[in-house]
């Protein structure tokens, strides 16, 4: 049973912006921690950023100033806005749910930005 599914990924050239979205089952939307991870060919999977219950937001250092979470709750949903976007935020997109250590994953998006 797929409980997060991403959305919103793609080729662009940098400066561009892109909006991912991860819809969730209503029981996953409910977790404390929303987020979004990214794992770059050859590296580790890393936080973008992630969005607690109580609407309070953090961000990756390499990320702050350009991207946005954010969540909808009447859509079960959760977003990533990326802004200017540079090559170096190529990756596979991953949405997060985290609820006291029961964690659930996305499939994953990919973005690809070109220079």
């Amino acid at each position: 049973q797929v409980q997060l599914v991403e959305s919103g990924g793609g080729v662009v050239q940098a400066g561009e912006s892109l909006r991912l979205s991860c819809a969730a089952s209503s029981r996953i939307f409910s977790s404390n921690f929303m987020g979004w991870y990214r794992q770059a060919p050859g590296k580790q999977r890393e936080l973008v950023a992630r969005i607690i219950s109580t609407g309070s937001t953090n961000y990756a250092d390499s990320v702050k100033g350009r991207f946005t979470i954010s969540r909808d709750n009447a859509k079960n949903t959760v977003y990533l806005q990326m802004n200017s976007l540079k090559p170096e935020d190529t990756a596979v997109y991953y949405c997060n749910a985290n609820n006291y250590g029961v964690v659930s994953w996305g499939q994953g998006t990919q973005v690809i930005v070109s220079s």
